[in-house]
This record gives structure tokens, sequence and C-alpha cells, in this order.
């Protein structure tokens, strides 16, 4: 009786540890955000948590807060446009690049994420893409 104890409880927990690395990465759509006055608040060089923006700054909307928390620490993959092409067109931005959630969307966003981007151009041309979001980090409390 013990030891179908024991091998349940261990069933129990290697099932948990693969959900819980399965959660840890997601596809989402992505945008791309520079820092002018017209995509931004007034302080369009500081993220919500008081950093400044920079290549690596990752916005979420707000109903991702909950899973991936300010500081969470994640890697992204381009899948291409939401219509399937261009993939790995700005895998040369994220390759190599751990991204911060730093920043937060317009309330009216769901399950999306903002890439900061430092000139309009490579924004526009990166338009709405798929990403894979993979989970490095999350920060501690």
């Amino acid at each position: 009786m013990r030891g179908l104890l024991i091998g349940l409880f261990l069933a129990l927990a290697i099932a948990g540890a693969s959900a819980k690395e399965a959660s840890r990465v997601m596809l989402l759509q992505a945008t791309a955000y520079t820092s002018s006055v017209r995509e931004t608040d007034r302080t369009p060089f500081v993220t919500a948590t008081g950093a400044r923006t920079r290549l690596g700054v990752l916005a979420v909307s707000p109903d991702l807060l909950r899973i991936l928390p300010y500081g969470t620490q994640v890697r992204l993959r381009d899948l291409g446009s939401v219509y399937g092409r261009g993939r790995g067109q700005f895998d040369y931005l994220f390759q190599g690049r751990v991204f911060v959630v730093a920043d937060v969307m317009h309330p009216r966003m769901r399950e999306k994420v903002d890439v900061w981007l430092p000139d309009r151009a490579t924004a526009l041309r990166f338009g709405r893409r798929m990403v894979q979001l993979e989970v490095v980090a999350y920060p501690r409390r």
C-alpha cells in the first residue's frame, strides 16, 4: 500500500511539473511600439515600472499581467504575420535576447504583447505578428 501511495505521489508530481512547463510557452499576437507621444502617454521614454525604454522591453495586455507579472523574463520567436507570412523575419531582433515585462498596454487589449522598437519604420514593418513566448524566469517575490 505504501509503495502504491509513493508511486501515486510521484506520478502526480511529474504530471504537475510537466503541466507547469507546458504553461511556460504561449502563442500570442504581437505588435510593436516606439517612444512617441502618439503611441504612449506623457512620458514616452518611461515604462509603467519606471524603467527606461530600450530594446528588450515588452509590454503585455492587462489580462496577461496575472500570468506574466512585471519583471518576468521571456524569449520570443517570430512565427510570422497573423496571415502566416514572413516567418522568422524579425528573429534577428529576438535571437539571444531576453525580454523583460516592464510595461502594460491599453486596457482594451487582450492576450497581446507589444515589443518596444527604436524606430517607427521598423515598428510599422513589424505589423501584427504571431510570436512564441517562452518564460525564462519569473520575478522573485
